[in-house]
């Protein structure tokens, strides 16, 4: 009994999946949703009737979608699908685009930089007596900033007076006997000589004095190291720093490939994340590009008189390099060729498919800025990608009218 069951189980699932085999589907893949499937009786049913495996007939083949035997060559298919030769011409869709002038903007991305950060220094040596600003002070050029002792530099000039007031009276009293003849005229060569020593002498002592009062060689803000009253100050020491910020400076990268733009005075409009606006120019383009990034720095110049803009502040610019003739096409339309490079397809003369190498300078929701390309094109929006250039097309516009070229 065990064994008949085993074999009555055993013959219902052989007659299970001959019906499946008899009504099932075989996929070829490759060929879309819904496309390439065949039933499974048809591998074993020959062309003429008779199984794969029988005498004298040939295997069935499988064809493509377009109903196309795989294995024949690239030139057989194209015979076959209507792409050979005789084939007609394909039908593709254009649009006709007429270059506009634009003007050209790079955006730049950097931070502002104060122009100067200059210490004050002392010229002389001192202890300071007076600190004349505090930190964050604004300052104009010639301020005073710091005093140093005066007390032994003032007693000097004192002292170099005195020796003009002598030498001055010896030279007049010279001249008077020289007038009257009693003194010789070469006498007076030696008290010239004398009076003249006495004001380089005087002249010494009070550029001495004066350095005692440090001032500011340029407007700006003063910030730290700030001298203390009491602390003793060498020469060459700084008193404080004061930070030029008018005019700022918006440092930034300019990319190898927007370089050929760049130029001396363009101008530029700069905004930082603090919502503050200027107007610039372009004051430096380096030489070379950085090792790291393959930029190339440079430096715009913005003024900055109520001093609203900081410094090491992030902003960006937008810099106008000027205008050229520019094709705003759709991004569909951008192909790439047999070697990977990106243009897009047009008609020519002829009827004929050519390419063009194509260079995007803007991005935008209408669509690429590109230039380079001839004043008036007639653009492949449809079919692009299906053909080669050089091959003779059907052309017409987007409503479907044939295409007068």
């Amino acid at each position: 009994m065990r064994a008949l069951f085993s074999y009555g189980v055993a013959g219902v699932i052989i007659i299970v999946l001959a019906v499946w085999m008899g009504t099932g589907v075989i996929v070829a893949g490759g060929n879309g949703p819904g496309n390439g499937e065949k039933p499974i009786v048809a591998l074993f049913e020959a062309k003429d009737g008779s199984s794969e495996s029988g005498e004298g007939g040939e295997g069935h083949v499988i064809l493509d979608k377009d109903g196309i035997d795989p294995g024949l060559t690239v030139a057989e298919r194209n015979a076959a699908s209507g792409n050979g030769a005789d084939a007609k011409p394909r039908s593709v869709r254009i649009a006709i685009d007429e270059a506009k002038l634009m003007p050209i903007e790079v955006p730049l991305r950097g931070h502002t930089q104060a122009k100067a950060s200059v210490s004050v220094v002392a010229q002389t040596s001192g202890i300071v007596q007076a600190v004349a600003v505090t930190k964050g002070q604004t300052v104009k050029a010639g301020d005073l900033i710091c005093t140093l002792d005066q007390g032994a530099r003032k007693l000097a000039v004192d002292q170099a007076q005195a020796a003009v007031d002598q030498a001055q009276s010896a030279f007049d009293t010279n001249q008077q006997l020289i007038k009257k003849g009693v003194a010789a005229n070469n006498t007076g060569l030696s008290a010239q000589a004398a009076l003249a020593g006495a004001k380089t002498g005087l002249e010494q002592a009070q550029l001495e004095l004066a350095r005692t009062e440090i001032k500011a060689d340029t407007a700006g803000v003063v910030s730290d190291p700030l001298a203390s009253v009491g602390s003793m100050l060498a020469a060459g020491q700084p008193c404080a720093t004061v930070v030029q910020l008018d005019p700022m400076l918006f440092e930034a990268s300019v990319p190898e490939a927007s370089i050929g733009y760049a130029r001396l005075g363009l101008a530029a409009d700069v905004t930082t994340v603090t919502g503050a606006k200027a107007q610039g120019k372009v004051t430096y383009i380096a030489p070379s590009a950085d090792d790291a990034t393959r930029s190339f720095p440079i430096e715009i110049e913005i003024p900055n008189a109520d001093g609203s803009i900081r410094d090491g502040i992030t902003a960006t610019a937008i810099v106008n390099v000027g205008s050229a003739p520019v094709h705003i096409l759709p991004q569909s339309a951008l192909t790439l060729d047999d070697n990977g490079v990106l243009g897009i397809r047009t008609v020519e003369e002829g009827s004929k498919v050519a390419f063009h190498a194509v260079t995007i300078i803007k991005d935008t929701r209408d669509g690429v800025w590109i230039t380079g390309l001839p004043p008036k094109i007639n653009l492949i929006t449809v079919g692009q990608e299906y053909v080669q250039p050089g091959q003779v097309v059907d052309a017409k516009t987007e409503n479907g009218e044939p295409a007068s070229l």
